[in-house]
């Protein structure tokens, strides 16, 4: 008979959670990202217990394909707002391979300066096959992190597939970056970021590569008048930035407070965050659903045999769907 498993003392990793303690955060994540229903159940716990002590932060998503330099920019602009008193958390969400899920969670060797700051806690996740990248925890990681005492939450994506929208839904305000030159332009249309960003900075600003950053901007700029129709507080802005030069990275904080500040103001903030936290209910939800499908005994054989009727073209998915529904008694 296996030893019995230690009751989890939620009422504590809470006080040790509010007193700012790091290890106590990073085990209570762990919590969080843990499959375990016990473990679950006392993270719900926990998230609820200390939802008193969140909301106060500056949330920020930050996404960019690859090699545009998230890391290099965010390690500078984060020691960048530790030095001026400010406790910034950093949730990166690692991309994770769909048939091993192992994931990269290389992020700490690329922020070096935050990696060993006091006032920075450098968190990789891997993203496990969840919706574009985004780590299916990532909502209450930073409901922790606020409560630990983080004023300033950054949230970086892998920069791929639907990661980008997951993020915008999460955050106060969504910035992007983008690469002078290479066609980004396009690029950026093409995907329809344009759509969800609150500002745009063009990365890597410095030596050669100066103007063109700049005409780039000048691009995305042109390319806002044109498509994009937003109405509210704020309108969507572009700039140039150097993570590695250390380039701009005061006024680029200083539209990010904007952009909140002109939300807050508007009463669009508040709205913001209500809508999310609804969606955040029915995304859990879904994951519930999911789970209780993968675990139901009854669907165990039938499943596999439905997936291959459906891909066959044997099964219509709407019968397969039906079937599904039926034995789970919807």
């Amino acid at each position: 008979m296996s030893p019995k498993r230690p009751a989890i003392d939620v009422a504590d990793y809470a006080a040790h959670i509010r007193a700012g303690d790091r290890a106590a955060l990073a085990r209570a994540i762990t919590l969080v990202e843990s499959r375990r229903a016990d473990h679950q159940a006392a993270a719900r716990e926990l998230v609820q217990g200390l939802l008193p002590d969140t909301g106060k932060a500056v949330r920020i998503g930050i996404t960019g394909v690859p090699g545009v330099g998230k890391s290099t920019a965010i390690d500078a602009l984060g020691s960048r707002l530790t030095a001026a008193g400010h406790r910034v958390a950093v949730l990166a969400v690692d991309p994770s391979s769909t048939r091993t899920g192992g994931s990269i969670l290389g992020d700490k060797t690329r922020m070096s300066r935050l990696a060993l700051d006091r006032n920075a806690y450098v968190r990789p996740s891997p993203s496990a096959g969840t919706l574009g990248g985004v780590a299916a925890k990532t909502r209450e990681s930073m409901l922790l992190a606020e409560a630990a005492g983080f004023d300033v939450i950054l949230v970086e994506t892998v920069g791929i597939g639907q990661s980008e929208v997951a993020v915008a839904d999460m955050t106060d305000v969504f910035l992007v970056l983008m690469l002078p030159g290479a066609g980004d332009e396009l690029q950026g249309i093409k995907k329809g970021v344009l759509e969800i960003a609150d500002i745009i900075a063009v990365n890597k600003a410095e030596g050669d590569g100066a103007a063109r950053a700049r005409a780039a901007a000048a691009e995305y700029k042109a390319a806002l008048r044109i498509l994009d129709a937003r109405s509210g507080a704020w309108e969507p802005e572009v700039l140039t930035i150097s993570g590695r030069d250390d380039i701009n990275l005061d006024t680029l904080w200083s539209r990010v407070l904007a952009c909140r500040d002109a939300r807050e103001k508007a009463g669009e903030l508040k709205r913001r965050r209500e809508r999310q936290q609804v969606r955040w209910m029915w995304t859990m939800v879904e994951a519930r659903f999911r789970e209780r499908l993968a675990e139901d005994p009854r669907l165990a054989a039938r499943v596999p045999e439905l997936e291959r009727a459906v891909a066959s073209g044997e099964t219509a998915p709407t019968m397969a769907a039906d079937e599904i529904a039926r034995v789970l008694g919807f």
